[in-house]
């Protein structure tokens, strides 16, 4: 039996109840008693069924090696935090880009450059063919804690009947030809329908991801990173300007341009089931979401960029990647580095390109034709193949839970229309600051 889907937010966050393991029953051939591998992660059913198959093809090369499934509850990182302070961490696990900082700095991960030294041939190939963007990613305090396994940054689906029967010119295919946010605004403004009333019966844009990082991602495309450098900052841009506007923009679409949900409205509906119904003709989303929109009876889409602000120079998705780890302590490092090699080598990396479900982190299977025919849909296919080396960073710091949670604080009046975006500048960057001294 699956654990219950688990909510992205969660994941980004880490934060949030903790949850018992659920046990996956183990594949065929498989162990469950101090021999076998256990590896830890977080997936809804689909994601899940293909884990289960890049396992299936690690324990038929490697029948010595026997793998214990552990799927996680609610909250992975506080799960992962109880499991290892107790002295049962699971040998693999699942990492995230925004909390696995803290788990490194407490030396609950191993620093796999350990093992990375003496598997020359195989660490040669793997940045040969790495996006160094997203590798960098899991390189923290000159140690690497996680090898990148999936690429789930943001960009827009878009609802191609939608735009064609508005005759809203279609969206950009590259990210390297951008749409700009006045442009975008635009067909925000033509695709939201309302009666005289007032009641909206088709959203020109819906947001499906975390509203604060979502107006971040805005701000990043407006000319402005979160902070330099990504690793360790000792500021956030929560000062600068453009970062700001781009924060200001995000907001303005429901606050005052009412092309999107406002923050209340989305506590009553689904946003991604408005984009599914055909309710609203262009989504911010990542991977995850595409089996549910390819699923959705009648619905036409593709997929297209960010738009670029005024003070941008570069359209961007964000980094958003997990990768796999192993425990500091696991007695099974030997075995747990060959299961993590396969995973986010060449070979799992082109299963997961067949399976659909996950935007590989491989050059070479993001090009793959298998990737291509499992996106038939997609016409726009450069959007995902080109993202993750167009991805902007976020904060990599082990302060972070304590900053995202302020963060949320802060920008829930700005995203309200309460305040302006500008506002911030009076005290949360100071916080902000004291907090990152404090790391």
């Amino acid at each position: 039996m699956y654990a219950t889907p688990i909510n992205r937010r969660t994941l980004l966050r880490g934060a949030g109840v903790l949850g018992a393991a659920a046990l996956v029953p183990s594949l065929p051939g498989c162990d469950d008693d101090d021999r076998a591998l256990s590896f830890f992660f977080a997936a809804n059913p689909e994601e899940a069924d293909a884990r289960r198959r890049i396992i299936a093809e690690f324990s038929r090369r490697h029948p010595d090696i026997p793998v214990r499934i552990v799927l996680s509850g609610p909250d992975p990182v506080q799960q992962m935090s109880t499991f290892c302070a107790g002295g049962k961490c699971p040998d693999v696990l699942m990492a995230w880009e925004l909390t696995y900082a803290a788990l490194a700095d407490r030396g609950v991960l191993l620093d796999l450059n350990t093992l990375a030294r003496g598997d020359p041939a195989f660490s040669t190939d793997l940045h040969r063919d790495s996006i160094a963007a997203l590798y960098d990613t899991f390189a923290f305090n000159g140690g690497q804690y996680a090898l990148p396994e999936q690429w789930s940054g943001n960009f827009l689906y878009y609802n191609t009947a939608l735009f064609a029967e508005a005759g809203v010119p279609t969206p950009p295919a590259h990210w390297e030809q951008p749409w700009t946010f006045a442009e975008f605004l635009a067909a925000a403004q033509a695709l939201t329908k309302r009666s005289a009333a007032g009641t909206v019966s088709q959203w020109g844009f819906v947001d499906t991801w975390v509203p604060t990082y979502s107006a971040g991602l805005f701000a990043m495309n407006n000319g402005a990173p979160w902070c330099e450098p990504r690793t360790n900052p000792t500021h956030l841009n929560l000062d600068d300007d453009a970062f700001l506007h781009g924060v200001q923009f995000y907001a303005d679409l429901a606050a005052s341009h009412h092309v999107s949900p406002t923050t209340i409205d989305a506590q009553s509906m689904s946003t991604m089931d408005l984009f599914a119904a055909g309710k609203a003709a262009m989504a911010l989303a990542g991977h995850w979401r595409y089996q549910s929109f390819a699923r959705a009876p009648g619905l036409a889409f593709d997929v297209t960029t960010l738009p670029l602000g005024p003070h941008g120079t570069r359209p961007c998705s964000n980094i958003g990647t997990t990768g796999l780890a192993i425990a500091a302590d696991s007695p099974r490092r030997e075995q747990a580095w060959e299961f993590v090699k396969f995973a986010a080598g060449p070979v799992g990396q082109a299963l997961i390109a067949d399976s659909g479900l996950f935007v590989p982190v491989l050059r070479s299977a993001l090009r793959s034709a298998g990737f291509a025919a499992a996106h038939r849909r997609i016409t726009q296919l450069s959007v995902l193949t080109e993202g993750p080396a167009h991805s902007g960073y976020l904060p990599v710091t082990p302060a972070w839970p304590k900053i995202d949670a302020l963060l949320d604080r802060s920008f829930g009046p700005v995203l309200r229309g309460k305040r302006t975006a500008m506002s911030l500048k009076a005290t949360l960057p100071q916080a902000i600051d004291r907090i990152l001294e404090a790391a």
